[in-house]
């Protein structure tokens, strides 16, 4: 019986990783058959391009080997790589506000703190204080500095 490999090109992508993986962890296929619940013999023929593993199969293995069971996936050829492309971050601002866990003190709080962290112009200027302040102003230190005699 002749043994062809899966991959027309002879390109072995999931198989390869999975034993750059499973080496990098340490692990002999044994170990690893074991940690993911599937046969030793299959796992070796998974490795070396001779079978096709199921989503299922993929996902016991991920599991065992501690990494992503997507990127099994996109290697196995089930699911399509995503964009090289960064998703766009979440809006911070927007999130802070929304949390109904915060006060609107400690949301007022938390987004000074961000904006000093990110340099964004802060809206300070539109909100009301949220602590009173317990020093005297500058105009009050100079005239008590002024008016009180010396002896």
């Amino acid at each position: 019986m002749s043994r062809i490999p899966l991959n027309p090109l002879g390109d072995n992508i999931l198989g390869d990783y999975l034993r750059e993986q499973r080496q990098s962890a340490r692990l002999s296929l044994r170990q690893l058959s074991e940690l993911a619940g599937v046969s030793n013999p299959y796992l070796s023929q998974i490795e070396r391009g001779l079978k096709k593993p199921s989503a299922e199969i993929l996902q016991q293995l991920a599991k065992g080997l501690q990494v992503s069971a997507e990127s099994l996936y996109v290697r196995a050829g089930i699911l399509d790589e995503r964009p090289e492309h960064a998703p766009e971050p979440p809006d911070t601002r927007a999130v802070i506000t929304a949390d109904p866990q915060l006060t609107a003190r400690q949301k007022a709080a938390l987004l000074d703190i961000y904006d000093s962290f990110v340099g964004e112009p802060s809206t300070a200027s539109t909100r009301p204080s949220t602590r009173p302040s317990t020093r005297p102003s500058a105009s009050r230190r100079r005239a008590s500095k002024t008016s009180t005699p010396k002896k």
